[in-house]
């Protein structure tokens, strides 16, 4: 555990389309702004020619820039290249992703003219670096500790990829929590609560679905059940509109835009814009000039055709529910509260549907949608580091396993050890024997999901139990114990009953998916990565920097007669003339030659401007005033105070002579 001295921890949502940081300070939870003053941030990622830009800088850009512009990294960690989700992603992404070593997939970009790839990690830690910068902006300080959200439905690979892709931003990952979790811990501190309350999560975000069944009493925080899906949200909503448009536009122009990932990212933007619209109108119309092939676009559609085109995804959502309800044996009337979280919760079907599955209840809005998560997450970070006050020191939390955990055993099947939704920390035990006759070593491997066949779930790690006695098949008795911590830490021991062998593995989330080498390596990486960012910043600044040198001096010049000036400055309007052509013609260059050339300036127009205030300033001294109007004289003092020739003191001895 973190301690008081390691300075603040905060809590951040690492979403599939929008990020949110929060920190515990003064006794409250601070959802913080980013750099453009919004309180959520674009899970963006876009590289160019010369820059790499994350978050609104990087949305921005999608429409000009679709190949080179990731989003949804979030649908990628943790899974495998051939899998038929994954493959169904790649047709509506415009950027490309192949399948790397181990069936990973790898997202390619064009950076800075070279063909790049980026796991789906490496995407996740730049856009957690940027929440990084934005709370360290804020605060003021360095920040290393961060408790970082997940959604309920993740499996342990998805889990651990995420941890990964905290380590290489720079952050000590105290713990990783799931949404809905975070959500209730939200939803207690709003509520005050004080008896029992069982408590319904409806988490319905951009990319995820979970709902959770909890039971809070005080501080304590017990999950029931969770069901849902990591690959079910607002994402998908959008996915079904742009597939309607593309066949409306196909049906009236005989032109397939699919082919296009411009005109593709910009359809996606209209309907996602759509969307949100229809959250609060009956209708609302699309409209893009020159689409595609000089085509322009314009369509209406209404809030009745989206539920229509959506609806299926919208039942889906509600069977989620009924199966975690079903799971934890309760009955709907014995929900105190649905909350409502996520922005997808804000369609107004999702809610009418949820609203007549629960006979009516009043859906509880008290949680702001998009920062309840990150609002939980900052709460356990503060509980974690030791900086919580008496309301929140004594919070406890009771998670459940999201997915089954067993053995493999003969002929591919699964051996259920530890059912899903069982509550941990749990220790759970079952015994097994050997398959053929004198079997004296036995290969046990646990896996993680609810099919059948251990083919179809997920392979979490193996172990060999040796020095089996020679036995006919079937007379060994092997006894395996599953024991999960707290801290979602599984531990599987084997023993042979007779002779005591004994063998364990250890299967934590703590430890990610990468080696210590491949971390090191992409942490060497996103290092690189931050100093080409901070060099390219450097060199906007220093290019900022003189052109407002160089118009704010032509303006000056042009502002005085030219009888008035030194003869230099017929040698300073060229240069002038001449640094305004080369900044046209020279927008990517060393931050060093900008600042060279303004320097130069500088060392010219600096004498001049100076020489010429204290003319005028001796002027006003002798009290040639009548020569000059009141905001002359004002302009003057306030000149030659910026330029250095007087300070605040003589500023008030020439103010007094104003009065004269």
């Amino acid at each position: 555990m973190a301690g008081e001295s390691e300075g603040p921890a905060i809590g951040i949502d690492l979403g599939t389309t929008y990020s949110c940081v929060a920190v515990w300070r003064n006794d409250i939870v601070e959802i913080i702004p980013n750099d453009q003053g919004n309180r959520v941030t674009p899970s963006y990622v876009a590289f160019n020619e010369t820059e790499r830009l994350i978050g609104d800088a990087a949305k921005n850009v999608v429409a000009f820039n679709p190949t080179n512009t990731v989003f949804d990294a979030k649908r990628l960690i943790g899974r495998r290249f051939h899998e038929p989700l994954v493959q169904k992603d790649l047709m509506l992404w415009p950027f490309k992703v192949i399948s790397g070593s181990h069936d990973k997939p790898m997202i390619v970009v064009t950076y800075k003219g070279e063909e790049k790839q980026f796991a789906a990690e490496e995407i996740s830690s730049m856009v957690l670096t940027k929440m990084k910068e934005i709370a360290e902006a804020y605060l003021g300080s360095t920040v290393k500790n961060a408790v970082i959200t997940v959604p309920a439905y993740f499996n342990d690979s998805q889990r651990r990829a995420t941890r990964d892709a905290g380590i290489i931003s720079g952050f000590n990952v105290l713990r990783v929590i799931v949404e809905p979790t975070a959500a209730a811990i939200a939803y207690s501190l709003n509520q005050k609560i004080s008896g029992e309350k069982n408590v319904l999560i409806f988490d319905l975000g951009g990319g995820t679905f979970d709902v959770s069944l909890l039971t809070m009493v005080k501080s304590t925080i017990k999950v029931k059940s969770t069901a849902g899906d990591s690959h079910l949200g607002g994402e998908d909503f959008d996915n079904i509109m742009v597939k309607y448009f593309v066949e409306e536009f196909k049906r009236k122009n005989k032109k397939d835009i699919r082919d296009n990932p411009r005109a593709l990212r910009r359809l996606r933007t209209a309907c996602e814009r759509a969307k949100r619209n229809l959250s609060f109108m009956a209708h609302t119309t699309i409209g893009l000039d020159c689409l595609y092939n000089g085509i322009d676009f314009e369509s209406k559609i209404s809030r009745a055709k989206f539920e229509e085109l959506n609806m299926a995804l919208f039942e889906e959502c509600i069977g989620h529910v009924e199966k975690c309800l079903n799971d934890a044996k309760m009955d709907k009337k014995s929900i105190h509260d649905v909350v409502l979280v996520g922005g997808s919760t804000r369609i107004p079907k999702v809610q009418q549907l949820l609203q007549n599955f629960f006979d009516g209840k009043e859906l509880c809005k008290s949680i702001h949608p998009d920062e309840a998560v990150a609002y939980g997450a900052a709460v356990q970070a503060a509980v974690l580091t030791g900086h919580g006050n008496y309301e929140i020191k004594d919070l406890e939390l009771w998670d459940v396993t999201p997915l089954s955990l067993g053995l493999c055993l003969v002929h591919d099947k699964m051996l259920v050890v530890v059912p899903r939704n069982t509550t941990v920390p749990t220790k759970k035990k079952t015994q097994v024997t050997t398959h053929y006759d004198d079997q004296t070593d036995g290969n046990l491997q646990v896996y993680e999901g609810e099919r059948p066949r251990t083919s179809d779930n997920i392979l979490l790690g193996s172990f060999v139990l040796s020095g089996i006695p020679p036995a006919p098949r079937g007379i060994p008795k092997i006894n395996i114990c599953f024991d999960i911590d707290a801290d979602g830490i599984l531990t599987v021991t084997a023993r042979e009953k007779k002779t005591g062998k004994k063998n364990s593995i250890t299967i934590s989330n703590v430890k990610g998916m990468l080696s210590e080498d491949e971390i090191d390596r992409l942490l060497e990486e996103a290092e690189r990565m931050k100093l080409d960012d901070e060099e390219h910043k450097k060199k906007f600044e220093e290019m900022n920097s003189l052109e407002n040198y160089v118009y704010g001096t032509r303006a000056m010049i042009r502002k005085y007669p030219s009888k008035s000036l030194n003869p230099e400055a017929k040698k300073l309007e060229g240069k002038i003339k001449f640094a305004i052509k080369w900044l046209d013609e020279h927008t990517d260059e060393e931050a060093c030659l900008y600042e060279n050339m303004r320097k130069e300036l500088e060392s010219i127009w600096d004498p001049i401007i100076k020489k010429n205030h204290r003319l005028r300033l001796i002027a006003f001294g002798e009290r040639f005033v009548w020569r000059f109007s009141v905001f002359e004289i004002l302009c003057i003092i306030f000149e030659a105070w910026h330029v250095g020739i007087i300070d605040f003191q003589d500023i008030n001895s020439q103010v007094n002579i104003i009065h004269y």
